[in-house]
This record gives structure tokens, sequence and C-alpha cells, in this order.
């Protein structure tokens, strides 16, 4: 027991100097105009938390004109889908990083777990457009999103639940349904308080209620999916 314990704090003092906000090699833009076009768009989604946003107010927003987003992207899905590989570029490239380093699964787990939570408060409008993009834009726009965010994130699952699986610290999880139960829960807490706003009075999400839901997932889905061994191991540190 005090050689996990001492295992599971030198993973932990390695995981917190691991340095999370690496360089990543972002979609580069296709030049000024068409950065300003997809900066805009984002800024209002954030705004408004909603993903309707129209070509006009993106346009007045950007200080560019409308028909250049035709010109750039197509129409106004290729905006959208250029928006979100944008931001899952950033995502994917730090899954990469994540699993490549010397740490046991659970300190992965628990970065990942806060490392989802904290792109959904920079990106609130992320869940939304992949479903919008998936289910309601063309059979394109929904094979590129299934290629450049759903299938990466599902591979870094597979891989970290097997390898946490191996080690003995996590029990056999599907990796569809840890992916499932983490985006949605990620998703709703920040799609989902508009409603709880009305019906608790709850305000919105802050900083330090970003932290607070990090601990409370940690807490909620390790306590699920680790061994009696790993769960005395965390609960220990």
């Amino acid at each position: 027991m005090r050689l996990c314990a001492a295992r599971l704090f030198q993973a932990e003092l390695m995981a917190s100097q691991l340095n999370t906000n690496v360089p990543v090699r972002a979609q580069p833009a296709k030049n000024a105009t068409a950065e300003k076009l997809v900066v805009a768009a984002s800024e209002l989604m954030i705004e408004r938390s909603s993903i309707e946003v129209s070509l006009s107010d993106i346009a007045q927003k950007s200080g560019v004109n409308a028909a250049l987003v035709k010109y750039h992207f197509g129409n106004k899905d290729g905006l959208l889908l250029s928006l979100l590989e944008r931001d899952a570029a950033t995502e994917v490239s730090q899954l990469e990083y994540l699993i490549s380093q010397p740490i046991s699964p659970t300190a992965k787990l628990r970065l990942h777990i806060g490392g989802i939570i904290r792109a959904y408060h920079q990106f609130p409008y992320m869940n939304r457009l992949i479903h919008y993009l998936l289910h309601e834009s063309s059979a394109e726009a929904a094979d590129e999103v299934s290629k450049f965010f759903v299938a990466p994130l599902l591979e870094f699952h597979r891989r970290l639940l097997a390898e946490g699986v191996k080690a003995g610290e996590f029990r056999k999880i599907d990796p569809v349904l840890f992916y499932t139960s983490l985006i949605g829960a990620c998703d709703h807490l920040f799609f989902g308080r508009h409603a709880m706003s009305r019906a608790t009075g709850v305000g919105p999400v802050t900083d330090d209620v970003c932290r607070e839901y990090i601990k409370h997932m940690e807490a909620l889905i390790c306590g699920g999916m680790l061994n009696k061994n790993e769960k005395g191991v965390v609960a220990a540190g």
C-alpha cells in the first residue's frame, strides 16, 4: 500500500510539473480576412451562448464583407467547420502530448478530465457545433467532424482505458460509454446551465465554478472507474 501511495505521489508530482500549455500546431488560417471571420464567429457564440449567429452579425463584428464568407469558406457551414477544426486542432495535439507522458494512467485520466472541462469553458459552443455539423449540415461536413475531432478523441479514450486496465488501475470500461459520459457532462455544464439558472437561480460558469466542476467530475469518474486498491490510494493522496 505504501509502495502504491509512493508511486501515485510521484506520478501526481510529475503531472503537476507537466506543461499542459505546450505549443500546438493550430490549423493555419487561409489569410487574415478568413481568420477575422472565424474569430468573430467564435466570439459571438461565446457572448450569446448560442451557435445561432447570422452572417451579417459575423461580418459586422469582424469588419469584413459578408460576401467574403462564400469566397473563403463556400458558405456559413464551411465557416463553422473551419472554426471547429481550429479549436479541435489544439485539443487533439494536447491529447497526443498527454498520452505520451511517463505518468500513471490515473494521473493521465485526471489531467484529461480537467483539460476537457477547461476546453469547454474556453469554447462553450463546441459540443453544440459538433452536433449541428454532424446531424444538420451536409454529409461532407459530418465526415470531416468525425475525422478531425470525434475519431481522435475516441481513439485517445480507447488507448487510455486500455493502458489503465493493463496497469491494473481501471476496471474494464466501454470507450464509447466513457466518451458519452465525459463529453455529455462537460457540455451540460455550459449548455444546460441556462435552463438550470431559470429553475434554481445558479449563476454563470466562472473560473471558480470550472475548478469545482473539475474536482466533482474527477471524484465521480475515478470513483466509478478505479479498482479498489487505486481508489484507496487516490483517497489517501
